[in-house]
């Protein structure tokens, strides 16, 4: 488990780190597939990029979550309420 909790923290800090450059990275592959498909993919290849730069958001961000006060985002589902 340790292992898997720094790999988690060093993910999380290179995601804070250079995200930019991931962000733009995102954005620069999109166009080129966009422009090599004519366009044909335009929607999905807009889906795909705002999922994979929320998901950036979620790595760099991970230390922000409930438990350190922060909001879930809304598309992680709620753990069922112990009642």
């Amino acid at each position: 488990m340790h292992l898997v909790h720094n790999l988690k923290a060093k993910a999380s800090d290179l995601a804070q780190r250079h995200g930019g450059k991931v962000e733009r990275g995102i954005d620069k592959a999109a166009k080129l597939v966009d422009e090599k498909t004519k366009g044909k993919y335009s929607d999905k290849i807009h889906t795909g990029t705002d999922k994979a730069k929320g998901a950036m958001d979620r790595i760099a961000h991970r230390d922000a979550g409930p438990a350190a006060g922060g909001q879930t985002p809304p598309d992680v589902p709620q753990p069922p309420s112990a009642s």
